[in-house]
């Protein structure tokens, strides 16, 4: 326990020190989050949804998405490429405590980012939302994490190199910010676009997590596909992550 508390510290320090992830994590969503408000705080959304209710959800499942692709998912590449995992093996710290490490690290940040997110809607945009409303989306937040944690795991596990995993980072970055309703509304966008973003789990996710942050979900049709989709993924990742570690 003494070692999983040091390794956690340590990549909690090392976490905040890198400016590469702290811009893409900690920096643009929050700022984006701002600047739009500025743009479209007076628009209305799907479901007669105003921007803080519609965004402040989805900027917290963009900070997810960042942290735990980028955080954790990329940071696996580059414990592979250096060759540090090998390392580990000789070290007294084994591979497991510094993946269950980096699963905390990523919690904690993803939290953080969550409480980040409200606090700015409550003193900004004079969010309102209930206690169970905010304990039941927090809830829920902690499975999308968990899900995408595996799903993150699973894609970056057939990286070796870091300037591939580098780059398709930062390709699907910019996909899933202009595909998942983080930007301009996908029904807004054009038709290729809107097919991207049905194929896209985090704007299944995001569209989940919207209407549970505001009391809306319900189970229908619509959201028993996007359920089914995203257990189906996560399903295919445990295989995937299964299936390399025996390797």
């Amino acid at each position: 326990m003494t070692m999983l508390a040091t390794q956690l510290k340590y990549d909690l320090i090392m976490f905040f020190r890198e400016i590469f992830y702290l811009v893409f994590t900690v920096i643009v969503p929050p700022a984006t989050y701002l600047f739009m408000g500025q743009l479209f705080g007076g628009e209305t959304y799907g479901g007669g949804l105003n921007y803080v209710q519609f965004y402040t959800p989805s900027f917290i499942i963009l900070i997810t998405f960042s942290v735990v692709f980028f955080a954790f998912g990329f940071d696996q590449v580059m414990n592979r490429s250096l060759g540090i995992e090998k390392r580990i093996s000789v070290s007294p710290v084994n591979m497991r405590t510094i993946l269950l490490s980096n699963i905390i690290k990523s919690v904690i940040i993803t939290s953080l980012g969550f409480m980040l997110i409200t606090s700015i809607g409550i003193a900004v945009y004079s969010l309102k939302i209930s206690l169970t409303d905010f304990l039941s989306a927090y809830a829920v937040f902690i499975l999308i994490t968990a899900a995408l944690l595996t799903i993150s795991s699973a894609i970056y596990s057939f990286f070796k190199e870091m300037k591939s995993a580098l780059v398709f980072s930062i390709v699907i970055f910019q996909v899933v910010l202009f595909t998942a309703d983080f930007t301009v509304p996908v029904e807004q966008m054009p038709e290729f676009v809107q097919w991207i973003a049905n194929l896209n789990p985090i704007y299944h996710i995001n569209h989940i997590f919207i209407d549970v942050w505001n009391g809306l979900f319900v189970l229908n049709t619509e959201t028993t596909i996007s359920l089914a989709y995203l257990t189906l993924l996560v399903f295919v990742s445990v295989l995937l992550v299964s299936r390399r570690a025996k390797a």
